[in-house]
């Protein structure tokens, strides 16, 4: 073993020696700590709840939360799916509605007297028909379209013609007073006019032409082929007309 000389400085000189512990006690310290640590940890479990110690009551309370929690997606799923739905159907019924009021007919009188059809009279065409009402009766639009006339036409007297996108027209004829002007955009059922006697007229009515392609048709066929029937005496006038027309 090297001794130390006498002229080697003394590097542990004024310094306090800590006695070494024999290692059999750092052994009980390292056993000690991880024995604790034992006791903490199994004293923590032995709080937790274990799953056959948990009572009924606990877990049916989980269950019917969780039962719960699954309705409330399954009926937040349903109205998100019933709102679409909705939202697809009211779109349809829009489009619908769109397409219902393009293709709409109506009479052009709520009240009214069938007098003259359609047909040669006293050797002349009648190119459309009458229907008597009281003076100043507001007459509609039997259907949608631009205004393309609107003012006094001779034997027309004063008259409105309603232009279809198809390019078929209603002339209304006879007016004491019209409501439209010349460009005006109407729709089936609007007031466009009221009932008169001007022009070459025998009395106070309405006098409806239908022309298609620029030919006058028979209003009544015309308008039945679309839902909409004249039936107040017209088989009457009818026969009347071909009895005036047999006795010629």
């Amino acid at each position: 073993m090297r001794q130390r000389l006498s002229s080697e400085p003394d590097r542990y000189r004024g310094r306090r020696r800590v006695p070494t512990p024999p290692r059999s006690r750092y052994a009980a310290v390292v056993t000690s700590a991880f024995v604790g640590a034992g006791v903490v940890a199994l004293g923590a479990a032995s709080n937790l709840p274990d799953a056959k110690d948990v009572s009924p009551e606990v877990l049916q309370s989980l269950k019917s939360s969780q039962i719960a929690a699954d309705a409330l997606d399954s009926r937040s799923d349903d109205e998100n799916r019933a709102s679409r739905s909705e939202d697809r159907s009211e779109g349809a019924e829009e489009v619908s509605a769109e397409v219902s009021a393009e293709d709409i007919y109506l009479l052009p009188l709520d009240d009214y007297q069938f007098t003259s059809a359609y047909g040669v009279r006293f050797g002349k065409l009648h190119a459309g028909i009458d229907l008597a009402a009281a003076e100043g009766t507001p007459y509609k639009a039997v259907h949608g379209g631009t205004v393309t006339s609107a003012g006094y036409n001779g034997g027309y007297g004063y008259a409105v013609t309603v232009q279809q996108e198809d390019g078929t027209e209603m002339i209304y004829a006879h007016s004491r007073r019209l409501l439209v002007k010349k460009g005006d955009e109407v729709k089936a059922g609007q007031v466009i006019g009221e009932v008169g006697n001007t022009g070459y007229s025998y009395g106070t009515h309405l006098h409806l032409e239908v022309h298609v392609k620029g030919t006058p048709v028979d209003p009544i066929v015309f308008l039945k082929e679309r839902g909409v029937d004249i039936k107040l005496q017209i088989e009457s006038v009818y026969a009347g007309m071909a009895a005036a027309e047999a006795a010629s």
